[in-house]
């Protein structure tokens, strides 16, 4: 059996972000076997047992994960091509006042706040920003197996077997998609469920088939569902809530 790294370890086990595997080792936060490691790049054997300390455990609880309703006109990350990014959408008057957190805006829980998915500037709905380097994981790994929700409405006339390719069959980018899970809602609108996210896959699987996206909204990331959350505002994720 050959060692790894521990903060590549800690990240595959979901304890952390590999980043904050690295900052929690060079505080000496973290046990191998109950022994503490404080040098980076250390390595381990993935049977080997690693824990974090109290001041690690404390440090992930009190960072937040935000639930926004992007509107179309936003880009999820950094500013762009004279875009606003959707960060800049969270304060203390979008705060949804129907949230149930205990939690009110503090401009601390906009530091470090990245998202976790992607939606692009022509789509709308649930985006997760979050200070959690486990839920990003969680979220946007390659081996992640939450599934994500959206609400499709098309133009034009889909191809014979269009349905069933856009299930399973299409590739992207010279590679095979996953399988997904795509119906008709009603006459010009379809439900996508997938487990991957590659740019813009949604709008490109439909060109595959004959079929043209003029409105995509996410509804849903794993267990955790957009409702009735007004575009342009948002909430803290729940103590309790679980994506898994």
């Amino acid at each position: 059996m050959e060692k790894i790294r521990i903060s590549k370890l800690m990240a595959e086990q979901g304890l952390c972000s590999r980043r904050e595997a690295d900052a929690y080792i060079e505080r000496g936060w973290v046990r191998v076997d109950g022994i503490v490691v404080s040098e980076l790049g250390s390595k381990a054997y993935p049977n080997q047992k690693i824990t974090l300390e109290k001041q690690a455990q404390r440090r992930q609880t009190s960072r937040v994960t935000i639930l926004l309703n992007k509107p179309v006109g936003y880009v999820s990350g950094q500013a762009e091509q004279g875009y606003r990014p959707a960060v800049s959408l969270i304060d203390a008057r979008s705060q949804y006042r129907a949230d149930k957190s205990p939690l009110r805006f503090d401009p601390a829980h906009l530091r470090g706040l990245a998202p976790a998915g992607r939606l692009d500037i022509d789509s709308q709905g649930l985006l997760v920003l979050t200070q959690d380097g486990r839920i990003a994981r969680q979220l946007i790994s390659e081996d992640s197996d939450i599934d994500k929700e959206y609400l499709v409405r098309v133009q034009g006339k889909i191809s014979g077997n269009g349905l069933a390719m856009l299930n399973y069959g299409l590739s992207l980018d010279g590679k095979p998609l996953r399988p997904a899970e795509v119906e008709w809602q009603n006459a010009d609108q379809l439900r996508f469920i997938l487990r991957e996210g590659k740019k813009r896959q949604i709008r490109r699987m439909c060109e595959q088939v004959g079929l043209k996206v003029i409105g995509l909204k996410r509804v849903r990331m794993g267990r955790i569902v957009l409702g009735d959350l007004p575009p342009g505002q948002w909430r803290y994720l729940k103590e309790g809530e679980r994506f898994l």
